[in-house]
């Protein structure tokens, strides 16, 4: 972790882990009613699952396979956010959230181009992953605690869920091409 990323760090301490339960059963009800916020929640879930099995990856080129499925599922997730879901906040008056989105998912997507610089079963590595899962978890916190909640009382026809769908799979099918795995 740089000294700036060590300064932001102690500056901006994480939310507990309760208070990210919270607002996560409080998305989860809100969800009940509105499709695209119970997938965003699934791969919210797919993410966090994504970088215990990083973790706990015993070797090199085990570590680096589940890097790229973190990889891959961070980036469907994000584009389909990006496409969708923050036109749509910042078009609901929520241009804040909108474009704090966008810069938190972008500062992710370089730092997770960062591990590629790193040896997989280095501490500086599990450093910088630690330090993205952090940010991620914190950014999951911010939607799945207020920024997303107003945005489902507007979408009364349901419209972003397909729209959301579509994008996230657009991306997981063509990185299942590349890769030929299945994700």
């Amino acid at each position: 972790m740089s000294i700036i990323d060590k300064a932001i760090a102690a500056v901006t301490p994480p939310e507990s882990a309760q208070a990210r339960a919270e607002a996560r059963e409080k998305a989860r009800s809100a969800a009940a009613t509105c499709g695209w916020l119970s997938q965003i929640i699934e791969h919210h879930i797919q993410i966090e699952e994504a970088f215990e099995e990083v973790k706990a990856a015993s070797d090199a080129e085990a570590r680096r396979d589940a890097q790229q499925r973190l990889s891959s599922v961070l980036t469907a997730h994000a584009i389909a956010e990006e496409s969708v879901i923050y036109p749509a906040l910042a078009l609901h008056g929520e241009k804040s959230h909108a474009t704090a989105g966008y810069t938190e998912q972008s500062a992710v997507k370089i730092q997770l181009a960062a591990l590629e610089d790193l040896d997989p079963m280095s501490q500086d590595y599990i450093d910088k992953l630690e330090h993205i899962e952090g940010a991620v978890a914190h950014h999951v916190y911010e939607e799945e605690g207020n920024w997303f909640l107003d945005l489902c009382e507007k979408d009364d026809e349901g419209i972003l869920a397909e729209r959301y769908m579509r994008e996230f799979h657009r991306y997981m099918n063509n990185a299942s091409l590349e890769t030929g795995t299945i994700l």
